[in-house]
């Protein structure tokens, strides 16, 4: 008697677990997935060393019914940082400044910057001697000192050398539309304290 009752409840067992493992979800089936796949056009991502112009990075996008990778769908900047990252090139040059040594007016501590203006973060020698202060530089301003710690930087412009903005609206630096930079104690220094 006792084999007979655990024969029916097996048996009522088995009959359930098919019903239990099938759910909603699985019993679904997309008939057009493999269609989209093979229809996709494979395109070329060019590597960083064939980027020549700025129409070079433009991603190609992502196959239809795809999700887009960051290298897929990244333009401009983006998309040249990324291109550099994937061949360990550093574009915008990301690492600290030398905080080993003061600088000075004569050998100033340099900061390379492709844009008319940049800023620096010091804090102070030796690094993390006091709170960060931001210090901005300008093409026409390169030179800046911290006001809390006296090391001195310069901007070093490594951009394009023609400036179209300025010369085609015959401007000069620092009077673009009637802006004029505000004088600073730096305006009033005699010449030989430099």
């Amino acid at each position: 008697m006792f084999l007979q009752r655990s024969a029916a409840a097996v048996a009522r067992r088995a009959a359930a677990q098919p019903l239990l493992r099938r759910s909603l979800a699985t019993s679904v089936v997309r008939r057009d997935a493999a269609k989209s796949d093979a229809s996709a056009p494979t395109t070329h991502i060019k590597a960083f060393h064939e980027i020549k112009s700025i129409d070079d990075l433009k991603g190609p996008g992502a196959a239809p019914g795809t999700v887009p990778t960051d290298v897929e769908q990244s333009t401009g900047l983006e998309r040249l940082e990324i291109l550099g990252k994937m061949e360990s090139v550093d574009i915008f040059d990301m690492r600290p400044l030398d905080s080993s040594r003061l600088g000075t007016v004569a050998d100033p501590i340099p900061v390379r910057s492709a844009g008319d203006e940049q800023y620096a973060g010091c804090t102070g020698v030796p690094a993390d001697s006091h709170n960060v202060i931001w210090l901005g530089m300008s093409r026409e301003r390169p030179v800046e000192r911290c006001p809390e710690c006296g090391s001195v930087y310069k901007m070093e412009y490594v951009g394009p050398e023609v400036d179209h903005h300025h010369d085609d609206h015959g401007h000069g630096h620092g009077d673009h539309h009637g802006f004029e930079e505000p004088k600073t104690f730096a305006n009033f220094v005699k010449p030989q304290y430099w």
